[in-house]
């Protein structure tokens, strides 16, 4: 009889076994269940969230768009009013091109005030829709794929002359990722710098988050590293003053203000300076400081570095991952044309 009962009392721990093993499984399947839910959910708000950025994106860039298609439609309309005004002025006739608009644009001018009179004009009334509103300087720089050790150290001194940029890896991140790692960490500039067999042979500047793209050449680069003088001053960390010299015409002046907007602006006791100085469409880049112990005609200048030339090739009006942007001017050296337009 006592051998029955352990026998019976040994099944039903063996029934409780089970049951224990059955409903530790059942729980684990409910955790496992809820855990991949939560896992879609989250999936589900990332996708909407992308595709509620993607759309904002692409209206931004349409509403940016019309307004630069409205820009040359004032800027148009400044020069036909302006024409106007000189002949009523000097009592000359009007232009036969300009006769069928004759009655409505002399409205127009009569009802002009000081403030809409430059309305439209390049020099006095129109800042670049690009730059109006442009906050302080933030740069991304990064390199082509692959870069050499050279190409590497180049980098490294950029990243001394420009003082609000962040240097990172590229990797494998292709053009798309890394415009999109630029709006997302609010980035004004994009810099990728390109080479030909481990010299530096292209500079990539596109502003965010609509652009202009600036493609320049790059030549004689004489780095801090290849001067080896024990003399060498260190970079200072002071934002520098910029000088902008013989930018001239309109293409000149639209190149300035993309090489200008990627310093923040300087104090006025800053004993730095970067000068970027035109001479036949080749613009040489300087980086020195300058100390007055005597006052001004005591001025002494010391280079630090690099210092490099520059060539612009391309201007595009989107961001550089964008193939199908506009090319807004583009260098043709060996085609037959008019007088060509320079910086």
């Amino acid at each position: 009889m006592r051998e029955r009962e352990r026998e019976r009392d040994d099944d039903d721990d063996d029934g409780v076994g089970v049951v224990v093993v059955v409903g530790n499984i059942r729980e684990e399947e409910e955790h496992h269940h809820h855990h991949d839910l939560r896992r879609r959910r989250r999936r589900r708000r990332r996708r909407r969230r992308r595709k509620i950025m993607l759309r904002r994106n692409a209206r931004l860039r349409k509403e940016f768009i019309y307004r630069k298609s409205l820009e040359g439609k004032e800027r148009l309309l400044y020069e036909k009013k302006r024409k106007i005004r000189e002949c009523l002025e000097e009592g000359k006739p009007i232009p036969t091109e300009l006769k069928r608009e004759e009655e409505q644009l002399r409205k127009e001018v009569e009802l002009e005030d000081v403030h809409t009179r430059e309305y439209g004009n390049l020099e006095k009334g129109v800042n670049d829709d690009e730059y109006k509103n442009a906050p302080e300087a933030k740069l991304l720089l990064t390199t082509s794929r692959d870069p050499s050790s050279r190409l590497l150290q180049f980098c490294k001194e950029l990243k001394l002359l420009f003082p609000t940029s962040s240097r990172i890896n590229r990797g494998s991140q292709i053009l798309p990722d890394l415009v999109e790692l630029g709006k997302t960490s609010e980035f004004t500039d994009i810099v990728i710098v390109h080479e030909h067999r481990g010299e530096p042979d292209g500079l990539v500047i596109s502003h965010l988050p609509f652009g202009p793209t600036a493609y320049f050449g790059i030549s004689d680069t004489v780095m801090r590293h290849d001067v080896k003088d024990a003399n060498l001053p260190k970079v200072s960390e002071q934002f520098p003053h910029i000088i902008c010299e013989n930018f001239t015409s309109e293409l000149g002046k639209r190149t300035a203000n993309v090489l200008r907007h990627l310093f923040p602006r300087p104090k006025e006791k800053s004993k730095r300076v970067v000068t970027f100085a035109n001479s036949l469409d080749f613009i040489s880049v300087r980086h020195h400081t300058y100390d007055m112990p005597k006052g001004p005609k005591s001025l002494s200048l010391n280079e630090i570095g690099p210092r490099f030339e520059l060539r612009l090739y391309q201007l595009k009006l989107g961001t550089v991952d964008q193939d199908d942007a506009d090319v807004e001017w583009s260098l043709r050296p060996f085609m037959r044309s008019a007088k060509k337009q320079r910086l």
